[in-house]
């Protein structure tokens, strides 16, 4: 029985000799297979796409801001005091209605004495010239007369300007925005009186690039919406194309829109030309960004090697993305392998 034992223990002892020798030589292998190559410059393959200049294929869109057809300041064209003001805060106004009223009662009592003044004097010239034909007083006399006459009546003319100044007018229709002055004041010539808008009709301007201004024509009908109302549209017309560009080839164009008292002047609104946009864009695959597009980079080819490069992103067309800085048409960019990749990784593009 004890002989029995001792072949089983031995037999045990064995066994676990066996498979500690089995481990330690598969721990040697594992070992040997996480050690990195000694030589570092092999190249990692990796695909590459080439940075070019593509057409962007989306609808010609523009935002901008709504601003008043027309706004226009009441100015006084007199200075005195004012005696009556017609219109309060949000009044609407028609144009060439009064608005305000200046003391003229000074000006009136001067057009009544020079008025009398002509009087006289249209009997003096009438009377020197009955002289004259008759040899009784001579042409200077006359040519005097006649002058003094004229300069009176011009006189005459001025003071009924001003009294008609003093009755400050509506230059356009619309409604009182702004509401400078009260009746007792004292005003002076080109004294902003208040302010008025004409929101019965809203434009909107906006910026247009070279390759699309060329496609569109005024009279064009646009579509504009407004987040205020999402499921709404309102009919534009283009009423302005600027026949000059500015330093970045964009051409101001201007949008008019019939306002039926829904949207306010400032609302943000967006102008859909339906039409396609022709502009150029810079674009690389969307494949060759390393990290999100907030803090987005690519890895560059340079002589054989992969370069880091921080870039600024536009756009985002689906499978490509714009490029707005950092690359240069005609350079390549990693679109796969990135993950091995390091900044000096030497590698090789395959396709």
């Amino acid at each position: 029985m004890k002989k029995t034992t001792i072949i089983i223990l031995v037999a045990l002892v064995a066994v676990s000799a066996l498979i500690a020798f089995r481990l330690a030589s598969n721990k040697k292998v594992i070992d040997a297979k996480n050690q990195l190559p000694a030589n570092t410059n092999v190249a990692i393959p990796v695909t590459a796409a080439t940075v070019a200049e593509g057409s962007v294929d989306q609808q010609l869109v523009k935002t901008g801001n709504l601003i008043p057809f027309k706004e226009a300041d009441v100015m006084a064209t007199v200075a005195g005091k004012v005696i009556r003001v017609n219109f309060d805060l949000g009044s609407s106004v028609r144009q060439g209605a009064t608005l305000v009223q200046v003391d003229s009662k000074l000006k009136e009592l001067s057009l009544e004495a020079t008025e009398l003044q002509v009087d006289k004097l249209k009997k003096d010239v009438t009377r020197y010239n009955t002289l004259l034909a008759g040899n009784a007083t001579t042409e200077i006399q006359v040519n005097e007369t006649n002058y003094n006459y004229k300069n009176a009546l011009n006189q005459a003319e001025q003071i009924k300007k001003q009294i008609q100044d003093a009755n400050v007018q509506a230059p356009i229709s619309g409604r009182i925005v702004k509401k400078n002055i009260e009746p007792g004041e004292f005003v002076n010539v080109g004294t902003s009186l208040g302010t008025i808008l004409d929101v019965s009709r809203l434009k909107v301007q906006v910026l247009v690039n070279e390759k699309d201004v060329y496609s569109l024509r005024e009279g064009q009908s646009v579509r504009v919406s407004a987040d205020v109302f999402p499921n709404r549209l309102f009919e534009g017309r283009i009423s302005y194309i600027a026949p000059q560009g500015n330093e970045e080839h964009n051409y101001p164009v201007e949008i008019t829109l019939s306002n039926g008292n829904l949207l306010k002047a400032g609302t943000f609104v967006n102008v859909d030309f339906s039409q396609k946009s022709k502009q150029q864009a810079l674009q690389i695959p969307r494949s060759a960004l390393v990290a999100s597009i907030k803090a987005p980079y690519v890895y560059v080819v340079e002589n054989g090697k992969a370069r880091q490069r921080v870039i600024t992103i536009g756009r985002d067309f689906g499978d490509t993305v714009e490029v707005t800085g950092g690359l240069a048409a005609g350079e390549q960019v990693v679109t796969t392998g990135q993950l091995n990749l390091s900044d000096g990784s030497a590698v090789q593009v395959t396709k």
